[in-house]
This record gives C-alpha cells, sequence and structure tokens, in this order.
C-alpha cells in the first residue's frame, strides 16, 4: 500500500510515504500511542515501556514508512504532514487486526482461552476479584487477566475485552451495560475516633486528618475544592495515594478520615460517619460488539452483569442504602464470603 501526498511541488518531486514494506506492527502500535497520548513520555507510561524504547520503536518506524513522522520541540511531539496520513493508514490497519481477532474467537464455540477485563481498582481488588472464583468453577478452561486500574479501558481499541467504568464511556462503536449504582461516603477506624472524636460536619473535618485517593474517574481533586474551600489538600490530608487498597488499609489502620463506596463497611475495619454527604457514581460496563459473540467473553459479561445486580446486592441500588441496613435488607451468602475473607460482619 502507498500513500502520496499533495505537498504543492511539481509531480516528480512529490514524496510517496509507502507503508507496503511495513513489517513491524507492535512499532506501528507504539506510533499511533504516542499520537494519542501527545508526548513520548506520556505514551511511554501507558505503554509500560522506557521513553528510550518508545524513542526508539519511532526512529525504526520512521525508517519502515521512509518519511520523518514527528516534529519535537520543548512542548511535545507535532505531527508532520506526512505522519497525518500515516496515522490514518494505521488506524484502518489496527481497525483491521481487531476485526480479526474478533472474528477468531467467535468462530469456536469452545469455552477456553483469554478474557480481559479492565475494572477500577477499587471494585477489582475488594469486589469482583474475591468473587471470581464462581466464574472459574463454572468455567475451568477461561484464564481471566484482570487489569485493575483507575485510567478508563477502550474497549474499541481492544484495550480489553470488557471493561468496567465509573463515568459513560463516550465510545460510539461500544456497547454499553449500565450495572448499577456505587455511593460513597466518609469512614473512619474505631481506633481513630476513640483516640480524635467522629467528625459529624464539614466544618468537624477541617479540625481532623484525611486520606484522600487521588483517581481521574472520581475528579478528586475538584471534589475536594468544592467542600474544602480555601483549604489546600496540605492543610487538611495526612496521607493521598493512587491505589484503593492502600487507601482503605491506611484509614481501616487509624491514619485518619477516608470516603469509600458503602459496601466497605462489609470488608471490615472501618465505620461510616455521619456527615452529611454522599456522592453517588453510575457503574457501566462497555465491550466491542464483536467480542460480545465471542462465547468466553458472553459468558463473561453476563456473570458480571449478575454481579452487580442491585435486586441482589443493595450498596449497588440506584438510592443510597446505609450500611448500617445492610444486614437488614440482604439476604445472600455471607459477606465476609462476599469480600473475601476481610469482613468482619456482626461489628
Amino acid at each position: 500500500m502507498s500513500l502520496t501526498l499533495e505537498r504543492g511541488v511539481p509531480q516528480e518531486e512529490r514524496r510517496k510515504v509507502s507503508l507496503a514494506g511495513l513489517s513491524d506492527w507492535d512499532a506501528a502500535r507504539i506510533f499511533l500511542e504516542v499520537v494519542r497520548c501527545g508526548s513520548f513520555r506520556s505514551a511511554a507510561e501507558r505503554l509500560d515501556l522506557s521513553i528510550n524504547v518508545v524513542r526508539r520503536r519511532i526512529d525504526d518506524f520512521e525508517r519502515q514508512v521512509g518519511a520523518t513522522l514527528f516534529t519535537r520541540d520543548v512542548h511535545g511531539t507535532h505531527l508532520t504532514d506526512e505522519g497525518a496520513m500515516v496515522v490514518s493508514a494505521v488506524e484502518r490497519m489496527e481497525a483491521a487486526a481487531f476485526d480479526l481477532m474478533r472474528a477468531s474467537g467467535s468462530v469456536t464455540s469452545t469455552l477456553s482461552g483469554e478474557v480481559r477485563v479492565a475494572v477500577t481498582e477499587g471494585l477489582g481488588t475488594f469486589w469482583v476479584a474475591p468473587r471470581l472464583v464462581e466464574f472459574q468453577r463454572s468455567y475451568p478452561n477461561i484464564l481471566v487477566d484482570l487489569h485493575c486500574a483507575m485510567r478508563s479501558a477502550d474497549v474499541s481499541r481492544h484495550e480489553a475485552d470488557v471493561a468496567i467504568h465509573l463515568s459513560q464511556p463516550a465510545s460510539l462503536d461500544a456497547k454499553l451495560v449500565r450495572l448499577g449504582r456505587m455511593h460513597l461516603m466518609f469512614f473512619a477506624s474505631e481506633a481513630y475516633i476513640a483516640a480524635h472524636g467522629a467528625p459529624k460536619s464539614f466544618a468537624d473535618l477541617t479540625r481532623h486528618r484525611m486520606v484522600l485517593q487521588s483517581a481521574d474517574q472520581t475528579a478528586t481533586k475538584e471534589l475536594f475544592e468544592s467542600f474544602f474551600p480555601g483549604f489546600s489538600q496540605r492543610d487538611l490530608l495526612a496521607m493521598r495515594t493512587n491505589v484503593s487498597s492502600a487507601n482503605y488499609w491506611a484509614v481501616a489502620n487509624g491514619a485518619g478520615v477516608g470516603v469509600f463506596p458503602t459496601y466497605a463497611y462489609a470488608i471490615g475495619g472501618i465505620v461510616p460517619l455521619e456527615i452529611e454527604f454522599r456522592r453517588p457514581f453510575d457503574i457501566w460496563l462497555s465491550y466491542h460488539p464483536g467480542s460480545g459473540r465471542i462465547p468466553r467473553v458472553r459468558r463473561m459479561i453476563d456473570w458480571l452483569v449478575e454481579a452487580f445486580n442491585p435486586a441482589k446486592f443493595p450498596w449497588f441500588r440506584d438510592e443510597f442504602v446505609h450500611p448500617g441496613e445492610f444486614k437488614a435488607v440482604y439476604m445472600g451468602e455471607s459477606l465476609t464470603h462476599l469480600f473475601g475473607g476481610f469482613s468482619t460482619e456482626g461489628r
């Protein structure tokens, strides 16, 4: 395949950018990531590669296509005209490769192989992972690759077969299922409350130390500024982390007050505070229509829909259910089993 770029020069001087000899799809994939991220450094972080490896692969790719694709300056990377043409061609190659992968998976009815599930770190750690044994009992030949991160995965670009989000994805070619709703509130450990008292308002909180999880999907910075105008995070925070599990264990061990989904009470170690704060987040599942026709992926989709069933699990209902009411309204198996054995049910 050859692309000829119109450069406003005589025909004999027009350069040709050729992808006909392209043999390294991995370099092309890295090229697309640099374009989408806007810099070599951001692409390296997203791909979990060193920045030197990314630069070297881009140099290789430019040699393969026979053109300079980026200019670099202190403000980042910028596509050349040749680079812009190559983006369109490589995106078509990417889409065709994904279609081929999905088609190859859907032609077999065998319930084996790998399913990649992307989920927010807290839900993945405390809700999905402890319960995957149920799925594995039913489908022992399916390998579940569970990727827990607060960055939303794009199923249309095959970053995952199935993804769970805390905001509605904007992808036009993905199927969306609203799973339920997660409700956030303030918690602290009993040891912290015994030592410092239980705050009952936002005014009280300004006299306490807090533990904060920074996460893009929950707009943490904006939320903090709206509730504590005039205060910087440095004024109130004892600790800040990007990981839900570290956030939970810090609060459970008395580091300060934290914000968690209501189901955190069932995990144990922390108790809800009666502060007038309720922050709901709709939970969305996305998948590519082609992936949904692959039997092993379809089974995972159906299992996840049931795993977040609000009729069964009250902490995922649209309306807020106080953690103190869980024992009265939840009629299923023990909470200890559901949350991987962390729970101290009956506290």
